[in-house]
């Protein structure tokens, strides 16, 4: 992929990409959201597939001329569902969001009761933030985690949901570092009669892998992105039950959207293919393990983690006794180019555009080949940006360098 037509036409677009390209190539990937597609996804999302209007489903379709995308939107559906043995897969939303979104239109009325967890406490904002569309059309009710353990704590989740009755439980997060147990969650919600909806957008690769505990056999509904572990195509989709079928499909189109996209369809009918591949559970092995080592490196420096380290491919580092908050720590971490997001921790003090957290994840640098030992380097060049950064600036700067060359990312590219 030279890019050669777009150099020749849009010469300032050309040196965005270039220039982006060079970013991911130099610099240490550490947003627990992000991840690097394959070559094979890379090039499908480039596709003539992107000119082809679509609406409908495969086979019942709105415009002529689908026979081609139908084959690749219905492999995108039969592999999702082998994925994670769901009865029903739809792979048309655009991100995680719409997803989420979807759900709530295609089983509740506004007004409704949900519950999910708080999020500063390591929830999404999809899942019932005030200023979002779940918070502001729905009834939103939240759970907190332990004080002591900073872990979900099943027994508060029970007693939050007799106390409001929610007419759907949300169970999943996007800033927690521990397992779930949806099992637990299925419970709770027969218990109020409430749908169970689980949010799996961060953990979706490590539930492909084995590694987690899969929610389809518990959850009534269950979205994800994409991307992160599961390590394809920006995109949403979502797994049912064969009953709630029309009512998610007749969500998402004609509901939500219009005409999918179908190049992006196609690519995660191909990122898939990889997650069914033997190769994609070792790679899920060596994300869980590297968030582990690197987890215990940052402890063995004094660094708090919250829960004290994870069971997935995050962490989330505790800074209020370090002097700096998350937002000084990762604007010193880009300038040693380290890429990390602050993050509001349990409990949280600070303004949500300071927080006294920062998050960091691993599967960006595993799918680069980076292992233990790098994992100990990079807790020690944060430890020193945290504690030394006026002395340190130069020697960290040069250690990434050193990491990422050897490690080379997209070399075949311009």
């Amino acid at each position: 992929m030279p890019y050669e037509h777009v150099k020749e036409f849009d010469p300032e677009i050309y040196e965005a990409l270039i220039n982006e390209l060079d970013r991911q190539r130099n610099f240490l990937e550490l947003i627990a959201s992000e991840n690097f597609v394959s070559r094979p996804v890379l090039e499908t999302m480039g596709s003539v597939m992107t000119n082809k209007y679509a609406e409908g489903y495969p086979g019942r379709r709105y415009y002529g001329g689908c026979e081609y995308v139908d084959v690749a939107e219905q492999l995108a559906i039969d592999r999702l569902k082998e994925l994670f043995g769901a009865e029903h897969a739809n792979v048309q939303p655009h991100s995680g969001a719409s997803a989420n979104t979807a759900v709530y239109y295609a089983m509740l009325q506004p007004g409704d009761t949900i519950l999910g967890l708080d999020l500063d406490h390591g929830g999404h904002l999809t899942h019932g933030m005030r200023l979002n569309i779940s918070g502001k059309y729905f009834h939103a009710e939240g759970y907190q985690v332990n004080p002591e353990t900073e872990q979900v704590d099943y027994d508060v989740v029970r007693k939050r949901a007799h106390e409001v009755k929610p007419k759907m439980i949300v169970a999943g997060a996007s800033a927690y570092p521990r397992a779930l147990d949806f099992k637990i969650f299925r419970e709770i919600a027969d218990e109020v009669g409430a749908y169970l909806f689980v949010d799996m957008a961060h953990i979706a690769g490590l539930i492909a892998a084995g590694l987690h505990m899969n929610p389809v056999p518990y959850a009534d509904f269950v979205t994800s992105t994409t991307h992160k572990t599961l390590r394809g195509p920006r995109g949403g989709i979502i797994l049912c039950k064969e009953e709630y079928k029309k009512k998610i499909d007749s969500a998402v189109f004609p509901g939500l959207q219009g005409g999918p996209l179908e190049h992006i369809i196609a690519a995660k009918a191909v990122a898939f293919k990889e997650a069914l591949d033997p190769s994609f559970k070792e790679y899920q092995k060596n994300v869980v393990n590297n968030a582990r080592v690197l987890g215990e490196a940052f402890v063995e420096r004094g660094i708090d983690l919250v829960s004290g380290g994870t069971d997935t491919h995050l962490l989330l580092l505790k800074l209020k006794d370090t002097g700096i908050t998350g937002k000084v720590l990762q604007d010193r971490l880009d300038e040693v180019h380290i890429t990390t997001n602050k993050n509001t921790v349990p409990f949280e003090t600070e303004s949500p555009m300071v927080t006294s957290g920062l998050r960091v994840g691993t599967p960006a640098v595993t799918t680069r080949g980076m292992g233990e030992p790098e994992m100990r380097e990079i807790a020690e060049l944060i430890t020193k940006a945290i504690f030394d950064f006026d002395n340190s600036q130069q020697e960290i700067r040069d250690r990434v360098a050193a990491l990422v060359k050897k490690f080379p990312l997209y070399d075949e590219l311009v």
